[in-house]
């Protein structure tokens, strides 16, 4: 007698390897704790082309909102996958009507890293020599990188992740699609996220982990909100529509993650901040395996010159409040005249 056939389960990504590296770690968590629940479940990857992975141009438009997100929750909406994994960065803050969150694993390290010829034996910040050239796609690095070393040059880039570090270390980095093609270099050095170097194993290649606060010492570059953490999103009736899967993703979510994002995200929501605002936000435990959350943020002029920073602590519980609360202090500090805080934030037109 021949056993039944596992249930498929189909899982929508981005195809750039970052993207299918992450949903193979996904995929992953899913398959054991099915298999610890007793479900016979298997996971197929479903690539999924965003206008994000093909059009550098829409970054820009639309300051990331939408560009990476948009192609995934259609799929979803449209029954072509049964869940799909975001880099929770990349997601908007305002909900997406019929979709949910359904767990978020837990983070990998949220800071970010300079790159610079020679990895760990490579230049640190403080060892670049005046007027050094820096790769950054992102407001939010520039700044405080200007605001850590004034004689930088920022040099604005996009692409991925191999295509970026091929600016500073050549054609020995792998290629990875449309906006992955090796570059011969022109940089000093980039700076990137720590998750993203480890996760497509490229961590030798980190010359230094930029501090980034939380309260263990000053912060040099404060992380995107949600920076290191995935999202895994459903329809919002996965319960009703498959108990199993609702029921295993239940196991791969992280409370600590999840409250840490929330008031990471409840920040950008409060200030309105759109993508490409020079604004870092971070949350993690006050200690180690404790349930408060200290959270702490950044908005900065995109000349480094001014920096506005607050943070507070609360329980994990009231992780959104806490967040709000940060925002309001940045507000009343002035923070909306340092930045633009709407900027990136896409137009109706551009949303159509």
């Amino acid at each position: 007698m021949t056993e039944p056939a596992a249930r498929t389960v189909r899982l929508g990504t981005r195809g750039s390897a970052l993207a299918i590296t992450q949903s193979g770690l996904v995929a992953h968590m899913i398959a054991q704790r099915a298999a610890e629940l007793g479900l016979d479940l298997a996971v197929k990857i479903v690539e999924i082309r965003t206008q994000g992975d093909v059009d550098p141009s829409a970054l820009t438009r639309l300051g990331g909102i939408g560009a990476f997100a948009t192609a995934l929750r259609e799929a979803l909406l449209d029954g072509d996958c049964d869940l799909a994994v975001h880099s929770f960065k990349d997601l908007p803050t305002a909900p997406a009507p019929g979709l949910r969150i359904a767990a978020a694993p837990l983070r990998e390290d949220p800071r970010d890293a300079l790159c610079t010829v020679g990895g760990a034996d490579g230049r640190r910040l403080s060892e670049l020599a005046p007027g050094a050239r820096i790769g950054t796609g992102s407001p939010r690095r520039a700044a405080q990188l200007l605001a850590a070393r004034p004689d930088l040059r920022i040099v604005p880039m996009r692409g991925n992740v191999p295509t970026r570090l091929s600016r500073v270390l050549g054609r020995g980095v792998r290629e990875d699609g449309p906006m992955g093609a090796a570059r011969e270099p022109d940089l000093d050095g980039v700076v990137l996220a720590l998750a993203g170097l480890r996760r497509l194993e490229l961590g030798g290649h980190v010359s230094e982990i930029l501090p980034a606060g939380t309260g263990r010492g000053p912060s040099v570059m404060v992380p995107a909100a949600g920076q290191g953490a995935l999202a895994v999103e459903t329809r919002e009736d996965l319960e009703r529509e498959d108990p199993e899967l609702a029921q295993v993703l239940t196991h791969i979510d992280s409370p600590g993650t999840r409250a840490a994002v929330t008031a990471e995200r409840a920040v950008l929501a409060r200030l309105g901040a759109g993508c490409a605002a020079p604004v870092g936000v971070l949350a993690a435990p006050a200690v180690a395996g404790g349930d408060t959350l200290r959270l702490e943020a950044v908005v900065a002029s995109l000349d480094g010159r001014t920096v506005v920073r607050e943070s507070a602590m609360a329980h994990l519980d009231e992780a959104g409040a806490l967040g709000e609360r940060v925002a309001q202090a940045l507000l009343a500090a002035g923070a909306a005249s340092v930045a633009d805080l709407r900027a990136g934030t896409p137009t109706r037109g551009d949303l159509r």
